[in-house]
């Protein structure tokens, strides 16, 4: 049987902590800045977690289970 491919996209997205959770980057940080206040595009600046219940499909897709 051949060998699991990691998909693409996800790896780009997604990083391991040292713990095993999955780190995401937050969306809307792209374009249209002008109008979102500085704190909102300050807090969108740091990473987040992914939700318990996509860790299953996420580490699937990284080749991780």
């Amino acid at each position: 049987m051949s060998k699991m491919k990691t998909n693409s996209g996800a790896k780009k997205r997604f990083a391991l902590t040292g713990t095993g959770k999955v780190k995401r980057k937050h969306a809307f940080k792209s374009h249209i800045l002008t109008k979102k206040t500085n704190k909102r595009k300050r807090n969108l600046t740091y990473t987040g977690t992914i939700h318990t219940s996509d860790e299953k499909n996420v580490k699937a897709m990284l080749g991780l289970r």
